[in-house]
């Protein structure tokens, strides 16, 4: 079974506050600057860090962190 939806970082409106890896810890990692990437494993190797795999179980921290993002930089995709 595929992801519930997925997670949208628009690294041109972030800058790397990390409220969003904290909620979503399993999801998403930080770079050295503080900005999110997909976690170890949640995309394939050469593909789009951006658009970051999230489960069922995820998918209520992952709406809280896209209403939490304070410069409107993640938003929800569904598969």
């Amino acid at each position: 079974m595929g992801p519930a939806a997925r997670l949208h970082i628009d690294w041109t409106r972030c800058d790397g506050r990390g409220l969003c890896a904290e909620l979503l810890p399993e999801a998403l990692t930080r770079d050295d600057w503080g900005y999110p990437l997909a976690a170890p494993g949640r995309v394939r190797s050469g593909a789009d860090k951006s658009n970051v795999p999230v489960t069922g179980a995820e998918l209520a921290a992952a709406m809280d962190a896209v209403k939490l993002c304070p410069l409107l930089a993640l938003r929800i995709t569904r598969p």
